[in-house]
Formats: structure tokens, sequence, C-alpha cells
């Protein structure tokens, strides 16, 4: 058998690194940028935001267009559009001018999480999904963990400009590649054999994935509310460590400590694979929901108990909050590739739409996240739990209780579930005016206040 779908899953791997490269790297680039184009920080705060808001909208869009024209050409369009929108960055004049690349930029980066799913269900056993997602996922991490040590040693080289004209480069190239070598099935690729596509095509419509399902249905569905809440919990806790982690060490424990930061990111990578794998073997015995159900469960019991021992440490011990925080990480992080794999699993040959709203609400989890820990630790306290203000106690609480009920919810998430297809055509497309409505009303929501309360 040949192994063309391992280079499938590197490949999306290496996409993975680029994509927080060039989104991280704008943030350690932040005070340069602000003294050359003479822009305050509030102006840098709706600049950080307006990425946010275009990277949550247009991952439905990017999805169906992953399912309809196929992920070679919906990568290949999304990556060298926004590798396109890193490089004019570097060329940004004004805040004005900033503003719009970064809004195209995140328009951009929205098709890379769904064009790599369907990439993933074209040329993945349903078996080893589960490892793939690992695999695939944790280059995120390093990626954001490479940008914290690297971008500052090349912002100091080449200047900010430059830096960021290199990341489109490199996003250039993996798009040039992808293009002479991918193919969006492998029957279509020269390389991979009989054999191998066989294996591939073997459980490759298994569950709901094959029922002709409209995609209104599947996204109003009771498993896929439920999966999309499970995503804002995670993404709430994980998006500390890219936003507020660093300054909040320095601020509790002193200069110096900051340089544990990457630290949770590591553990994260370490995460999906550990997770991908023990998906992996779990289906391969023939736990097919198990598979999924079981990692989640750990995943999210242990975020809980990871952000409610934060809680628990003296401020005088940043090593040991360090730890703790990274025990959350590892557990948010280990229900990612079942999450994943649960959306193709439902999705079928819609997954690349059903992984991106997926992923739209892990978004708003992460915008939230971002928004309310500052308010959390200026002004939110618990009786009993957390009695003043000045740590970030009651967001670690409030952190805790959302991943206490993502457990709960990973209980009633069954990928074999039948979709109610009796549903009229109006009905359909009243839930999902209804939801979309919701969606951008959050999104607005959360936009203007960072940027109003943004001192």
């Amino acid at each position: 058998m040949t192994r063309q779908r391992y280079l499938v899953v590197i490949m999306l791997f290496l996409l993975t690194i680029i994509t927080f490269m060039d989104r991280i790297c704008i943030s350690t680039a932040s005070d340069f940028i602000m003294a050359d184009l003479h822009i305050s920080k509030q102006t840098m705060g709706f600049i950080f935001g307006i990425f946010a808001v275009s990277y949550a909208l247009f991952q439905i869009p990017s999805g169906w267009l992953a399912d309809t024209y196929g992920p070679r050409r919906s990568l290949l369009f999304a990556v060298s559009f926004w590798s396109l929108f890193t490089a004019l960055t570097g060329a940004a004049w004004n805040a004005g001018s900033m503003l719009i690349t970064r809004f195209l930029f995140g328009a951009g980066e929205a098709g890379a999480f769904p064009g790599a799913s369907r990439a993933i269900f074209n040329w993945v056993n349903a078996k080893e999904r589960g490892l793939a997602n690992g695999i695939f996922h944790s280059g995120g991490r390093v990626g954001a963990a490479a940008t914290l040590f690297l971008m500052p040693w090349l912002i100091h080289w080449v200047g900010w400009r430059g830096t960021f004209l290199i990341n489109g480069i490199i996003g250039i190239v993996w798009a040039i590649i992808w293009l002479a070598w991918f193919r969006d099935s492998p029957r279509q690729h020269k390389k991979a054999d009989e054999t191998e596509c066989r294996h591939i095509e073997e459980t490759s419509g298994e569950a709901s994935a094959s029922e002709p399902v409209p995609f209104g249905i599947i996204i109003t569905s009771s498993n896929m509310v439920l999966a999309m809440f499970q995503s804002v919990a995670s993404n709430v806790t994980f998006f500390i460590s890219l936003s507020w982690l660093f300054p909040y060490l320095k601020s509790q424990w002193g200069a110096g400590t900051e340089r544990f930061a990457p630290v949770p990111l590591i553990v994260g990578m370490i995460a999906h694979w550990s997770s991908g794998a023990l998906v992996t073997i779990l289906h391969k015995k023939g736990h097919s929901v198990g598979s999924r159900r079981g990692p989640a469960l750990i995943g999210f019991a242990l975020a809980a108990a990871g952000l409610v021992l934060c809680t628990q440490v003296a401020p005088t011990t940043a090593t040991l909050f360090i730890a703790c925080f990274s025990l959350a990480i590892f557990g948010v992080e280990m229900t990612m590739a079942p999450s994943w794999t649960f959306c193709m699993d439902m999705g079928g040959t819609k997954s690349g739409a059903v992984s991106g709203t997926m992923n739209m609400m892990g978004n708003l989890g992460s915008a939230a996240s971002a928004v309310s820990f500052p308010y959390f630790v200026d002004h939110v306290t618990i009786p009993r739990f957390v009695e003043k203000t000045g740590t970030a106690n009651s967001f670690f609480i409030f952190a805790a209780t959302l991943n206490a009920l993502a457990f709960v919810a990973w209980i009633f998430m069954d990928p074999r579930r039948s979709f109610n297809i009796s549903l009229s055509g109006a009905a359909v497309r009243l839930r999902l005016t209804l939801f979309m409505l919701s969606v951008v009303v959050a999104l607005l929501s959360l936009y203007f206040y960072k940027a109003l309360s943004l001192k």
C-alpha cells in the first residue's frame, strides 16, 4: 500500500503552522506598527478585532467552497489570498489601510480549517481521522510557540514590514506545492495505488455522512448545537494562552515569568497527538462513538480540574500556576481531535461547511475570552471562591464551569443520531436565518464592546 495520505496530513500540519505564524505575527510587531504608523492602542484594538470578525463571518462560506469546488482549489485560493494580504500588511501606510488589509487577511484565513477538514475527509479512512486531526491541529500550537520565539528576532533583523513579506512568501510557496502535488480524490493521484484507495474508501461514509441531508438541518440539529457549545467552551480556555497569559504572568509574578508563556502551547501540541492516537485506537477496536466521546470527556474533565487548581495557587509560585494552567490547556486540546472528527462523521460530504460552522462558534468563544478576561480580573468576585479582585481566579472558575457543562454536552453527542428531515423548506430557512442573525449580533456586540471599552 502506498502512503500518500500521510503526506496529505503532513502538508496540512505545515499549513496550520503557517496560519498561526501569520495571525500572531502582528501581535509581536504591534509596538513597532503603532510607532511607525502613529496608531493609538484603541485603534490597534480595532485592527486586532477586525481579523476576528472577518475570520468568523467567512467560516461557513469557506466551508461551502471547499465542499463545492474541492479542497485543492479552495485551499489554493484561500492560502494565496491570505498570504497576499499578509505580505501587504507590511505595505500599510496608515490605520485605514491596515484595517482593510487585516479584514481581508481574516477572510482568507477563514478557509484554512474547513478546507483542510474536507481534505482529511476525502483522504483519510474514518478509523484514522482522529490521529490525522490531532497531527493537523497540533501544527497551530507549533506555529504559535515558534512565533513567540522567532518573530521578535526576525523583526529585529529585517523590520516588521520585511517580516510580513517573508511570511507571505512562505504561504505562497506552500500554495504552489499544494497545487502541483495534491488532488481532491486519492483516485485522481498518480502515486496513490489501488490498495490505498480502497483502504481510504473502506469506511468513508459512516453514520449520517451518506444521507442527503440539507445543510440547514445539520447545523441547527441538537448534535450540532452541542458541538458548537463545546467548541465555545474549549476556546474560552485555550485563547487565554494566545492573548492574556503573557501579560498576566508578568503582572502577577514579575518580569521574567512571561518566558513560561509558550509552555502551555507545547503541552497542547502533545495533547493533540495523544488524543488523536486515542481516537484512532478506540475506533479500530470498534468503538465508533466512544472513540469520539471518551477522549473529549477526559479532556474537559482535565480542563475543569486544571482551571480550579489555578485558583488555589499561591501568588508567589509562577511555575506551579503554569503547571496547573498547562493541565487545563492539555485538557481542552484533547477535545480538538474528537470534535473535528465528529463534524466529519456528521457532515459527510458537507464536512467543510459543518466544521466551519463549529469553528466559527469556537472563535466567538475566543473573542468572548479576550474581551471578558480583563473584566473578570478587575470587577468580578465569587463568594467563597474568589473574595477579591486583582487576579484571574473568577475567570478560571467561569471557564471551569463551561468546561464542566461541555463534559455533560458530550454525553449526549452521538454522530449516529438521525436528522429530522421532515422539516419543511420554509422551516429550515427560518431556523438557518435566526441562527445566522444571532451569530452576527453576537459578533458585533463583542467587537464594539471591546473597541469601546479599550482604554
